[in-house]
């Protein structure tokens, strides 16, 4: 599908450079690899964030106060060294 963006004068230099580097004609290339790798990483942020929140509140109080105990005294012993 052909579409128009609004790129900066900046982004043109540097999509030009690119696409001479690898003997390319247009921009299409390393834009739809652009696209990909921003879709593939929001994917992955998303999963991340759904995994998180699904752990929310697994831990029972007695775990939670060793966890931050321990996480406190980590915190002491670091200043030290």
């Amino acid at each position: 599908m052909r579409t128009t963006i609004e790129i900066s004068d900046k982004h043109r230099s540097i999509l030009l450079a690119l696409t001479a580097q690898k003997g390319l004609r247009g921009y299409y290339g390393i834009i739809e690899e652009a696209l990909d790798y921003y879709i593939e990483g929001q994917s992955k942020t998303a999963e991340k964030k759904r995994k998180i929140l699904k752990m929310e509140k697994t831990w029972n109080v007695e775990e939670t106060e060793e966890i931050r105990s321990n996480l406190a005294e980590l915190r002491k012993n670091w200043k030290q060294l």
